[in-house]
């Protein structure tokens, strides 16, 4: 089979090994589709500060079951499904206290770890999550992005009847903004300087798209909610400009929830914060109820995922596909690679 191998940034390689034999605890999965993220884009421009080359990227996957285990039990070869790419080691006191995802010894596959970008992935089951029989292949490997998504929307409770901003309208903020949507919030407000990604979030359900280079976000609050304001505020833009407008604009008492990762150190208003009494709080991928609530959300129709599929690629066109990324920042959302032709 082949498997992609970025053996330095920019430089992406293609190389013949054998199908992996899958272990007594393992599912070989046929690869199907892939998505690009903005950590994937971070690797291939050199810019992640946990990844070192080579590496065979690929964890926004989804694929079909190849064979199984000898003591794989809760699979049928012909499944449908995706992979969980968390690597941990159950030991740590965050992995006996059901917070896996923050592991001490967190690996990534696709990052830390070979990643499933090839042809088959053998994983071990554990790893492994059904999806429905009439979900696109598609949207299967957008379930781990919009398993992000959930978490963090999660990270505030019952978001039902609330009113909510989302500031930054890339791919998970709008999948945050659909997530909360989709959980039940009275009104949902997303923001960014990007037209083209405002037009796609109001294309996706969003109640208020607000141009930020326009419109003063302070303002655009009152007028969608009143003087009570917002009552949790999500930055998936992760920048002293958004932090800061979170910081300036929320109401008093209210939920500040950073979900995009900060490029450098941050120069924020804690004097604020601390006088507002503002609840700050972070989020950091996911576990497996929210990849479950991820399938449920898809299969209920109420995120809207194929509308954020900007192009495709065939596997081996993967340097291609940086390239296209590269040249249409504005205009893309999610790539999606073809593994099987």
């Amino acid at each position: 089979m082949l498997q992609q191998v970025m053996t330095n940034p920019g430089i992406i390689e293609f190389q013949e090994v054998p199908v992996p034999v899958p272990g007594d605890n393992d599912v070989l999965i046929k690869i199907m589709k892939i998505g690009i993220c903005g950590s994937d884009i971070h690797v291939y421009h050199g810019k992640h500060p946990f990844t070192s080359y080579p590496v065979t990227q690929g964890h926004e996957v989804s694929g079909e079951v190849a064979a199984l285990g000898a003591n794989v039990t809760s699979f049928q070869v012909g499944q449908k499904v995706t992979i969980q790419p968390q690597v941990v080691c159950g030991k740590c006191y965050p992995c006996t206290h059901g917070k896996y995802n923050l592991c001490e010894e967190l690996k990534v596959m696709g990052f830390q770890t070979t990643g499933t970008a090839s042809h088959y992935f053998a994983v071990d089951a554990s790893k492994v999550t059904l999806l429905p029989e009439d979900m696109s292949f598609d949207e299967g490997a957008m379930i781990e992005p919009l398993a992000v998504a959930v978490h963090a929307v999660k990270q505030a409770g019952d978001v039902k009847d609330l009113n909510i901003v989302v500031l930054g309208a890339g791919p998970i903020g709008n999948l945050v903004a659909q997530t909360a949507k989709g959980f039940g919030a009275k009104s949902v407000m997303i923001t960014d300087i990007s037209e083209y990604r405002l037009n796609k979030a109001a294309e996706c359900g969003v109640d208020h798209c607000i141009n930020t280079k326009d419109t003063n976000l302070g303002e655009a609050i009152l007028n969608a909610f009143g003087p009570d304001k917002a009552d949790i505020i999500y930055d998936c833009a992760g920048n002293n400009v958004t932090m800061g407008q979170a910081i300036q604009y929320a109401r008093k008492g209210s939920t500040i929830i950073l979900v995009a990762v900060f490029a450098g150190m941050a120069t924020i208003d804690l004097a604020v914060a601390n006088d507002h009494e503002l609840d700050i709080k972070s989020t950091m991928m996911y576990r497996n109820e929210d990849y479950i609530d991820a399938i449920r959300l898809t299969n209920e129709k109420k995120v809207n995922l194929p509308a954020l599929i900007s192009k495709h690629f065939a596997f081996q066109e993967f340097n291609d596909a940086y390239r296209y990324i590269d040249a249409n920042q504005e205009t893309t959302m999610k790539v999606i690679i073809n593994v099987q032709e």
